[in-house]
């Protein structure tokens, strides 16, 4: 049976209140054996945490990891103590990561000179907060890799961590790679139009990948139908990741899971 990392997660929000257990449990019979709870506001942080003891807490399903951070996107909703309460959270739980944080000017608001500053001294806190507690970071780049590296380059962050969700190009993966990250697929690579991203892994290759679902949003090609408008996604989803990973790359599915799942217990500093 192959072991599968979904290294970026959202499990924890309302889509799944209903029948998490049970998705658990499907996802671990998939071959999911370890997820990450991914953060993203601070109001959220309580039922993060709440989700992460849950899965501890039953039987036969994934073994849960806590990511807590504050993502650019929500950023006007963001405020000081919100970095005050990611640090306690880093102080009292057993946190594998800090994310997802980054820049993000997807938006055309976002690229107003106040907002944007404000998202990049927030990525510069949060940056120096997984150096004092030595984490990995958990990457969230839109429409900013250059800016995103340069902050990277000028914090010297040494610890790493995922690109999540990958939207840049060869060489600013390349670039990323070389910082010590490792490049975030999801169910994108399932589109056979995301001709940027199936670029980007052939021109990395297997060693500098990982896969993730980003549940609920991401959902793979294959899973989408056309009677619902947004069809929910899942961790059980995660491989038909693999498999569309594997056809891109052309290498055997086995090995690349393995291959994987080693590069997603480097990039968060675990050992097994």
């Amino acid at each position: 049976m192959m072991k599968l990392f979904d290294t970026h997660t959202h499990f924890d929000v309302a889509d799944f209140d209903h029948d998490r257990q049970q998705l658990a449990v499907q996802a671990k019979r998939a071959g999911v054996e370890s997820l990450v709870l991914i953060g993203f506001l601070a109001s959220r942080f309580d039922d993060l945490i709440q989700t992460h003891q849950q899965l501890q807490a039953w039987d036969a399903v994934p073994q849960s990891y806590l990511a807590p951070g504050l993502h650019p996107f929500y950023i006007e909703q963001h405020q000081t103590e919100h970095l005050q309460r990611l640090e306690q959270v880093l102080q009292r739980y057993d946190c594998v990561a800090v994310g997802e944080i980054g820049l993000d000017t997807f938006l055309k608001q976002h690229k107003q000179s106040d907002i944007f500053a404000k998202q990049q001294d927030y990525f510069n806190a949060q940056l120096e907060l997984a150096t004092q507690y030595q984490k990995p970071v958990l990457l969230h780049i839109r429409k900013a890799h250059a800016e995103t590296l340069a902050i990277l380059k000028a914090q010297k962050f040494k610890l790493g961590g995922i690109a999540h969700a990958f939207s840049g190009g060869v060489e600013e993966a390349k670039a990323l790679v070389k910082l010590g990250f490792k490049i975030g697929v999801t169910g994108q690579i399932t589109n056979p139009n995301a001709k940027k991203l199936h670029q980007v892994v052939q021109a990395i290759g297997h060693e500098n990948l990982v896969i993730e679902t980003d549940c609920p949003d991401m959902t793979p090609l294959c899973c989408q139908t056309s009677t619902e408008e947004r069809t929910r996604n899942t961790p059980v989803n995660l491989p038909y990741v693999l498999e569309a990973l594997a056809q891109t790359l052309d290498h055997p599915i086995d090995a690349l899971a393995e291959q994987l799942w080693q590069n997603s217990l480097s990039a968060l500093k675990l050992d097994f």
